[in-house]
C-alpha cells in the first residue's frame, strides 16, 4: 500500500489558499509577506521531490500549477515524475504535454486503486476540494505542513469541515523556526 501525503502551506487559522500569489484571492502570495526567508525551514520540500514516487492533483491546482512548474528547476523532480489528476471534467486534451506522464482519475475508487499497487509516496499539493474529498474518505496517510504565522481569515482551508468523527493524528515530526515557521509531520492514526 502507498502512502498518500497531503502536503502545504497553511496558515495558522487553516487557509491554504494561493500561499504563491495565484490570482483572485485577497491575501495572495501570503507565504512572501513579512517573513524572512529561512531556507532550512522548507527543506522539507526538497526531500519530499527526492522521496515521492507521484503527484496527485485536483483540476483546478493542476491548471495552475502545469503551465509554471514544468520550466522551474526547483520543481524538477516532478517533471518526471508520474502525475495523477482527479476530475471528471478535465479531457485529455486539456493535459499539457511538457510535464510527463499524467493520467486523470475520475473518481476517489481510482485514487484507492492506485494506492494499493506498488510504489513510493504520492504527494497531494495544492488541491482544497480534493484534499476535503480524500480525508472524508479516510485515504490521506500522512500529513506534511508549513504553518505561517498569520492568520488570514477568509480563504479556503486544507481541512474538511465535514461533521464526521475525529480524527486522531500523530506528531512525527516538528520544528519551529526563528521567523516563525513551523514543520509538523503527522501521520493518520488508523
Amino acid at each position: 500500500m502507498r502512502t498518500l501525503i497531503s502536503t502545504a502551506f497553511v496558515s495558522l487559522d487553516g487557509v491554504m489558499e494561493a500561499p504563491g500569489g495565484e490570482s483572485g484571492y485577497r491575501n495572495a502570495g501570503w507565504t512572501f509577506k513579512d517573513i524572512e526567508f529561512l531556507p532550512e525551514a522548507f527543506e522539507i520540500k526538497g526531500r519530499e521531490q527526492a522521496e515521492a514516487a507521484a503527484l496527485l492533483l485536483g483540476r483546478v491546482s493542476y491548471q495552475a500549477f502545469s503551465p509554471v512548474w514544468p520550466e522551474m528547476p526547483e520543481f524538477a523532480e516532478y517533471k518526471v515524475m508520474p502525475k495523477y489528476v482527479v476530475s471528471t471534467t478535465l479531457a485529455d486534451d486539456d493535459l499539457v504535454g511538457n510535464w510527463g506522464e499524467t493520467t486523470i482519475l475520475r473518481t476517489l475508487d481510482e485514487v484507492a486503486e492506485l494506492k494499493r499497487t506498488e510504489g513510493g509516496p504520492i504527494l497531494v499539493h495544492g488541491s482544497a476540494e480534493l484534499n476535503h474529498s480524500l480525508s472524508d474518505a479516510g485515504l490521506i496517510d500522512r500529513y506534511h505542513l508549513l504553518v505561517f504565522p498569520l492568520l488570514l481569515g477568509a480563504g479556503q482551508r486544507l481541512f474538511s469541515a465535514t461533521d464526521k468523527d475525529t480524527q486522531q493524528l500523530k506528531l512525527v515530526e516538528h520544528e519551529a523556526y526563528p521567523n516563525g515557521l513551523q514543520k509538523n509531520v503527522f501521520d493518520v492514526v488508523r
